[in-house]
């Protein structure tokens, strides 16, 4: 058997929350590793945290700098010196482009990394598929994201959210939500077939418990309508239905819904309230407005109409919240769309995972205060165009 064979059977076989031993232990047996230890990016996209396994946790790393943050930011390996020979591999822990966090691997010589980093990488890869099934299992790994404790209304939103991040030969996107704590009504989902790839921005009215429950009902009728395999259209008739008939009318949700078709660029799109589409073409920064249609749970029996529009291959879509758009200066000025376009041309360069961190970093020096008033959410879509097949 050879030795990347035994590292993936040893992880593949381990209790959900035993994963770090299993891994420490294959690579300490099969690829003379020194050390192993596996870091969590937290839930603000700060910092990241050791899994804790038993021995002592070492501090936790920066997400932008240092060698780890270097291997996060550029999802590349990235080594180490650590003087006397010995050097510590960062490997990216990711899944479909879903970036979870580092495997950091200590080597007793560069030579050794070297001629095993391609493994190395390798079994970074299967451990991220085994973190995303053992988390139905055990909250270690959900533990280790969190630098503080998350309000009720944050744990359920992060929950019901797919992931921060995914990337395929036709598109990749990210996506950020702020207060990352202690988000209230704001939220994301997303849906991927082999030719179209649908997209929810929502926005729900209240704050706490109650935007977040408006919330959770609002996606998951969404979620229900769209798989029965009907158009957004009708999804956001049904999903207006369901809302209507718990609140009556005194709740609503604002959502943006897409559906693109990977194939031609082709997008249908419902804009049923606040949340924001911008796209940069040929450096130039694009706001697109929608006919707006009444927000989800407004009245009884509403009628949404989808409307067409077509990307190009190389745009990159940008979608914002209320809590991005119309925040105000301390003198008074809103964020609004020029500054967004700032924002959107200066972050052309970054992969779309990292872009929403950026624009709501950019976000705070505008508002002034680090401590929003408002959710803030930021989501990130760059679309390739249809692959050839290889």
């Amino acid at each position: 058997m050879n030795r990347f064979v035994a590292a993936e059977r040893a992880l593949r076989s381990a209790a959900p929350h035993q994963l770090v031993e299993a891994v420490r232990d294959a690579l300490r047996t099969h690829y003379a590793a020194e050390d192993v230890q596996l870091f969590m990016a937290d839930y603000g996209l700060t910092l990241l945290q050791a899994v804790s396994s038993g021995t002592p946790d070492p501090d936790p790393l920066p997400v932008r700098t240092g060698p780890a943050g270097r291997a996060f930011g550029a999802q590349q390996p990235f080594v180490e010196d650590l003087g006397g020979g010995r050097v510590r591999v960062h490997l990216p822990v990711t899944v479909r482009g879903d970036r979870l966090g580092i495997l950091s691997v200590t080597m007793p010589t560069a030579e050794q990394a070297g001629e095993r980093i391609a493994e190395l990488a390798e079994v970074a890869e299967v451990l991220g598929h085994e973190v995303v099934v053992a988390e139905r299992d055990t909250d270690l790994y959900l533990q280790a994201r969190r630098t503080d404790r998350l309000t009720l209304a944050a744990e359920m939103q992060w929950q019901l959210l797919p992931a921060r991040s995914c990337a395929r030969p036709e598109y990749a996107l990210g996506a950020q939500l702020e207060p990352a704590y202690a988000v209230f009504g704001d939220n994301f989902d997303w849906c991927a077939t082999s030719d179209h790839l649908m997209l929810y921005i929502t926005n729900g009215m209240g704050e706490g418990i109650e935007a977040a429950l408006l919330t959770n009902l609002g996606i998951n009728a969404l979620r229900n309508a769209r798989r029965a395999g009907i158009s957004i259209a009708d999804q956001a008739a049904l999903a207006d239905q369901a809302i209507y008939a718990h609140y009556r009318g005194d709740a609503h949700l604002s959502v943006l819904m897409l559906d693109l078709e990977l194939s031609t660029g082709r997008l249908q799109v419902v804009d049923a309230g606040s949340p924001r589409m911008l796209y940069l073409r040929d450096r130039t920064v694009t706001a697109v407005d929608f006919e707006e249609q009444l927000p989800l749970g407004m009245f009884e029996e509403t009628d949404y109409v989808a409307q067409e529009y077509r990307v190009e291959p190389g745009d990159r879509l940008l979608f914002v919240s209320d809590g991005v758009h119309a925040v105000a200066a301390p003198g008074g000025e809103r964020y609004g769309e020029r500054a967004l376009a700032r924002a959107i041309t200066s972050t052309s360069l970054l992969p779309p995972a990292e872009v929403p961190g950026a624009v709501l970093r950019e976000l705070t020096g505008h508002r002034g205060r680090p401590v929003p008033d408002d959710d803030a959410l930021v989501l990130c879509l760059d679309w390739y165009g249809k692959q050839p097949n290889p």
